[in-house]
C-alpha cells in the first residue's frame, strides 16, 4: 500500500512565489517534490529539481540516492527567497 507523500510546510509558499516570478513549477514529490523551468534573457529553458525542505527538514535515503547519481541541476531550499535564489541567482531574490 502506498502513502501519501508528505508535503513540507513552507512548499505553497515556494511554489506560489516561483509561479509568480514567471517559473513553470510542477509539484512532483518524487524523486524531488518540483520540477521546475526558468527562461533565461535569451529564451532559452534550463530545467532543474528542486526539494522543499523546513528549517529541521533532513533528505531521505532516496532522495540521497536520487541526488548522488543526477547529473541534472538540483537545489535543496527552505524558503521562498532560497528557491528564487536557486532559479534566478542572487539578483532576483
Amino acid at each position: 500500500m502506498r502513502h501519501a507523500l508528505r508535503t513540507d510546510d513552507g512548499q505553497q509558499a515556494i511554489v506560489a512565489a516561483l509561479r509568480r516570478a514567471g517559473v513553470a513549477v510542477e509539484v512532483v514529490g518524487r524523486p524531488l517534490d518540483l520540477l521546475c523551468a526558468v527562461r533565461d534573457p535569451v529564451g532559452s529553458w534550463r530545467t532543474l529539481y528542486i526539494e522543499c525542505k523546513d528549517d529541521d527538514g533532513r533528505l531521505t535515503k532516496p532522495q540521497i540516492e536520487f541526488l548522488a547519481r543526477w547529473p541534472g541541476e538540483t537545489h535543496i531550499v527552505r524558503s521562498p527567497t532560497e528557491a528564487l535564489r536557486a532559479c534566478f541567482g542572487e539578483a532576483m531574490a
